[in-house]
């Protein structure tokens, strides 16, 4: 029996003093087939969180027969400002690999399992009113909050690109980075342009973890992030933060999670005043 759904609540001060706070849903890796019906029942429920902002952090199918039901249950949002990216298994079908071998260090690069209908998939989400965020700088507001968005292909694939959207941040009021693989050269690049918080998905939270003092451990990343950053809100010194999420699937030939529950996270953005807090 596969393990249930959970939103996280994070709370995230960043904003000016006096401004409205903006709740951001950051979803990742559905890995979506036809047979989950379970996972797009939950989809069914985002609704009820009254998100402002939905950032996609990729890997959103896992099957070409996917994307129909997928677009279905994002339907009811479609009212709500939605970007996305998209990582490797938007491309490529999972195909059979070692699984010992994501215990080993990664710099880049994946198996390649058959093509996905990739271009159908991303008008798909661009018809919910989404945009893709490739190598793009997007601004928008939202509630009075001035929001620069910007974002690159995925780099497990060697897909990204960020020289073609460099440049420092604006006046905004909110900065976010967007990725899938949170590979180094990508946080450090987003940081460098001075964005407030980058996004990533990729890692599964480790997608199998292990007992460990006041908690639990993952294994791997499947990049070079390191391995206690394989989950959540995380920040080192002369970095901007960074929210991984722990997503919602896995590739239907590696399917198992342990002690890591498939999840979305809600972000409470907030104004200076008050914290960061997980809840």
């Amino acid at each position: 029996m596969s393990m249930p759904s959970i939103v996280h609540r994070l709370e995230f001060k960043v904003l000016p003093y006096g401004m409205k706070s903006l709740k951001l849903l950051h979803i990742s890796d559905l890995h979506l087939t036809p047979k989950k019906k379970g996972l797009l029942s939950f989809i069914y429920t985002w609704g009820d969180l009254h998100p402002d902002l939905i950032i996609s952090t990729g890997d959103h199918i896992a099957h070409k027969d996917a994307i129909s039901p997928l677009l279905e249950a994002l339907r009811p949002l479609s009212h709500v400002p939605g970007f996305f990216v998209f990582g490797s298994n938007d491309y490529f079908a999972p195909t059979l690999k070692n699984p010992l071998r994501y215990l080993f260090p990664i710099t880049s690069g994946v198996a390649r399992g058959r093509k996905l209908p990739t271009k159908i998939l991303e008008s798909g989400l661009q018809s919910l009113g989404w945009k893709l965020l490739h190598d793009e700088i997007v601004k928008i507001i939202i509630k009075g909050v001035r929001v620069e968005l910007r974002g690159t292909n995925d780099a497990h694939l060697g897909f990204d690109s960020y020289e073609k959207s460099r440049g420092l941040r604006s006046s905004s009021d909110l900065n976010i980075g967007v990725t899938h693989a949170p590979y180094h050269r990508v946080l450090e690049a987003f940081t460098l342009d001075g964005v407030d918080l980058i996004l990533a998905g990729h890692t599964h939270g480790g997608q199998i973890r292990i007992p460990w003092w006041n908690g639990s451990r993952a294994l791997t990343t499947n990049c070079d992030l390191p391995k206690w950053r394989a989950r959540g809100f995380t920040s080192v010194p002369g970095q901007a933060p960074l929210h991984v999420s722990a997503g919602l699937g896995s590739s239907p030939l590696h399917p198992p999670r342990f002690l890591n529950p498939p999840s979305v996270t809600l972000i409470d953005i907030v104004d200076l005043s008050q914290g960061i807090t997980s809840l």
